[in-house]
This record gives structure tokens, sequence and C-alpha cells, in this order.
């Protein structure tokens, strides 16, 4: 019998064709999550239009979704700490593209309304555990890369959001896009036959089996046997509560911080994913120019994921997010004061992308790494939950901005300065990426 330590096993893996089906699945998963989330800025101007929304309502409105997230992040990312990652997934997979589905059938703001907080729950809630998972299986040495590049699925499908409704919504009017949404549902089994579950809940819910087995899949260098004992470090305390310890061992001020920096930054997320369109229509360019704005400012947050994400890996991630934060600051304030060239425009856009969705990736790798197997879906979920509060104003204040007829340069430096705010938070986050805790959990050998 011997000791095999499956974190060791796992951060010095090769990278092969395992974590190429985790980065896959999770990848895909959060495409469509991105897609059934960023399509209410596609569709808003045609809403509005054709059921007479001022701005006010149409953010809030907006909103009905991230409401739904908030609560999807906070139960389901504390919900797979219990039933696994995979289950927590199937499920928030089929409620999002289910229910977003049945949008399209949507008659009135009210039926709307109610069907986007339904899939806001699952929308909310497969981002903390599809990040959890990949970066539970993704080797050290590329944990954040890994992480990002997953994550830029999020843009990708903002983009495929914006090209599909420039595409579909002229001729199919805007239900056709909802429709799409649907995709997802014929997936879930080889989802369900494709996708791993998390080693860390196998192995703490006594299925050695299937842990050894996925072991030999990370590395199969290692040759786990069933009579092995398993040593998995958790981090947690015996009689610990998994919300609790987030304030617990020197974590108070990061949890906080983190909460902070998630509140800043989904505020401006989501206040540029709804109203950019809008804004860019009220500065003179055409409905379908607005759209293509949109997809620049994805396509820059998949560049900007993936390259802070590069850069993560070789320097601390809080230096690497502060640095961006202060860079989408800029970015944004310039909109509205450089409007002389179109290309300008279009690369202040993706900058802004970059450094405001892309960083908004980083911040969920970083929360990932520093936290516990223990309690890792809890502290996502909860940065993530509360950072739904800024998602949810963020449509709010730009229905706000535009009700108030401001100059487009203010709509912008207003919408700009949450990132100065998130700057200075994640500064004050503490340094230790994982701190150590308590009594280390193992499954030894029955």
């Amino acid at each position: 019998m011997r000791t095999v330590d499956v974190h060791t096993i796992i951060d010095d893996a090769r990278f092969n064709k395992f974590h190429w089906l985790v980065l896959f699945w999770t990848g895909l998963i959060i495409i469509f999550d991105g897609y059934d989330l960023i399509i209410y800025g596609v569709v808003l101007p045609k809403l509005m239009a054709e059921w007479s929304l001022s701005p006010v309502e149409a953010g809030t409105l907006g909103s009905t979704a991230l409401f739904g997230m908030m609560f999807g992040a906070l139960f389901f990312g504390s919900l797979a700490d219990r039933i696994g990652r995979k289950n927590t997934i199937m499920i928030c997979v089929a409620l999002f593209s289910g229910v977003t589905f049945l949008n399209g059938f949507a008659r009135d703001p009210m039926e709307f309304g109610i069907c986007r907080f339904i899939a806001g729950l699952g929308i909310g809630g497969v981002m903390p555990n599809t990040v959890s998972l990949m970066t539970e299986y993704a080797p050290k040495k590329l944990r954040s890369t890994l992480v990002a590049i997953m994550f830029s699925g999020y843009s990708i499908g903002g983009m495929a959001s914006a090209f599909i409704g420039m595409n579909l919504i002229p001729t199919y009017g805007w239900p056709s896009v909802f429709f799409i949404a649907g995709v997802p549902l014929l997936l879930l089994p080889l989802i369900w036959m494709l996708l791993p579950e998390s080693i860390g809940f196998l192995v703490q819910s006594g299925q050695r089996e299937q842990a050894i087995k996925l072991l030999n899949r990370v590395d199969p260098s290692c040759k786990a046997q069933i009579g092995d004992n398993l040593y998995m470090p958790t981090g947690k305390v015996v009689g610990s509560v998994p919300l609790v310890s987030l304030f617990t061992h020197g974590r108070l001020i990061s949890t906080l911080m983190f909460w902070v920096s998630f509140f800043c930054c989904l505020m401006m997320v989501y206040a540029l994913a709804s109203w950019l369109p809008k804004i860019m229509e009220t500065a003179g360019y055409e409905v379908k120019k607005g759209l293509l704005f949109l997809l620049v400012l994805n396509f820059g947050a998949m560049f900007g994921a993936i390259g802070g994400g590069w850069m993560s890996d070789r320097f601390h991630l809080r230096r690497v997010i502060t640095i961006m934060f202060v860079a989408a600051a800029l970015s944004i304030g310039l909109l509205g004061f450089l409007r002389g060239s179109i290309t300008i425009q279009y690369l202040l856009i993706a900058i802004a992308g970059a450094c405001t969705i892309g960083t908004q990736i980083l911040l969920y790798a970083y929360v990932a790494q520093y936290y516990s197997l223990s309690n890792r879906s809890t502290g996502i979920g909860w940065a993530s939950g509360v950072g739904r509060l800024g998602a949810i104003l963020g449509p709010i204040l730009g229905g706000v901005l535009m009700a108030a007829q401001l100059d487009v340069e203010m709509n912008f430096v207003a919408v700009g300065v949450p990132a100065i705010i998130a700057a200075l938070a994640i500064s004050m986050v503490g340094r230790d990426v994982q701190p150590a805790e308590g009594t280390l959990a193992t499954s030894a050998a029955s």
C-alpha cells in the first residue's frame, strides 16, 4: 500500500487529452452561458420599440436575469459542495437553456422578466462550478491560463449573440435569437457521459474507484491502484461551515475586497453589455453598427482573458488584475472624448472589453486559487453572488444615465469610475494564493 498525493499529481501533470476534454466541455458550457446572458443587450433596442419601454424600465427588465444569477450563484455554488460539480452543472445547463428557449414566446415584459429571472438562476449557478472544476484539474503552471481560456467562452458566446442577432433579427424578429439557446439541451447526454466529476468530491464522498480512474487519466504515469491511500488536503477544519470559513484564518479583508471587486467589475460589464449599442446609437451610430461595437467589446474580452491569464501564470494575479482595472477606467472614460475616429473607438472598446469582461474572468481564477478545496465553490459562489448586486445595478445605471440625457462623455466617465474602486480593492487582497487551514482530510483505503 502506498500514499498518493492527489494535489501533487494534478499540479505536476503534463497537459494531455484529459485536460483538453475538461477544457472543451467547460468552455463550451460557458459559451452557451455567455450567449444566453448577452442576448438581452442584442434585443434591447427592438424590445424598447415594440413594448414602448422607457430607458429605466428597459434597464430594470435587463436586471431580472441578474437577480436570478445572484441567487443562482449563492445557491448552486454551495449545493455543488454537497452533490458534486457535475450534477450541479447539468441542472444549471438544463435550466438556463430550456427557459431561455421559452423566452422567445414571451408576449409582454412580465412574461419576459419571469423567464429571464429563472434562466438567470442557471446562468449564475454554472459559473462558479465550471471555474472550480477547471481549477481543480488544471496543472499548476497553466492554471490561470486554462481558467481564462475556458472563461473566454463567455466572450465567444457574447460575440455569437451579437453576430446571430445582426443576421436573424432583421428577418425573423427578436424571438429567433432565443430559440437558438435551446441547442445545449441536445448536448446534455454527451455532457453527462464525457464531463468528469470533481476528484475532490469523489474522494470525500467515498467513490474511490471513480476517483482513481480519473487520477490515472490526469497523469497516466502515476498508476494509482484501488488499494492506495488517496491523500488530498481539503483545507477543511472538522465541524467548520464553508461560508464561515471565508472569514476566518486571516481571510476577512481579502474576502470582502473580492466582493467589492466583483461588485464594481460586474456593474461595468453589464452596464456596457446592456447599453453599449443604445449609447452608441444615441451618439449618432446606426443600430447595426451599435451591435458591431458589442461584438468588438466581447472580442477584446477574449484576448484580455487569455492574455491576462498567461501573464498571471508568470506574475502575481493581484498585480495583473490591478493594472487591468486601471486600463479599464482609462479606456472607458476616453470613449466619450475620442469620437473623431471610428478606428480609435473600436480600439478603446476592445481594450474596455479586455479589461472589464477579461478582468472579471481573472477575478474568478484568483478566487478559485485563493480558497481551498473545501470552500472553493462556496467562495466563488458568494463572490459572484454578491457581485451580482453590481450586475443588477449595471443595466439600471445605464437606464438612469440615458434618462438623465447627459452628454455622451459623462455617460462613459460614470461607467468607468467603478474600475478605480475595484483596482483599490483588489490591491488589498492578501498575497497568499491558497492559505493553509487546519486539519487536512485524507481518504484511506478501506
